[in-house]
């Protein structure tokens, strides 16, 4: 297994999905998907636009989609499970209230019930801000 930063062991799933991820980012790869059309919509008089020619794009593009799907999923995931995780640190660390925790276990009910509770008191405070600008 390859290692990261800090002496860490990673999968080579890991390592193939950060990297196919950052790399499927990048304007390259969205100009070498353009070029890869351009080719194909080029190539249709050479086919005579048959059903062979258009079943190539086809599909080529629901493999990539298909394929792209899992890698950008296990992506997802792992960061934002590591975003939760510092998130609960700086609520156990900081003044926030340890009972938000472990918010993502929660049902939509209960999560939208507390999700009302902080746009009230969002609301209070710009109302309260707005206020001193007032008798400033």
């Amino acid at each position: 297994m390859p290692k990261r930063k800090g002496g860490r062991k990673t999968s080579w799933f890991t390592q193939f999905a950060k990297r196919s991820s950052f790399l499927s980012g990048r304007p390259v790869a969205f100009l070498g998907a353009v070029v890869v059309i351009l080719v194909w919509a080029a190539t249709g008089p050479l086919f005579d636009y048959s059903d062979t020619w258009q079943l190539v794009i086809n599909t080529g593009t629901t493999i990539v989609t298909f394929l792209m799907v899992f890698l950008i999923q296990n992506t997802q995931t792992r960061d934002t499970e590591a975003l939760q995780v510092k998130l609960d640190e700086l609520l156990r660390v900081g003044t926030g209230q340890n009972v938000l925790m472990d918010l993502e276990e929660l049902d939509e009910k209960e999560l939208e019930t507390i999700r009302q509770g902080y746009l009230e008191l969002a609301a209070k405070a710009r109302a309260e801000q707005l206020e001193r600008r007032k008798k400033s």
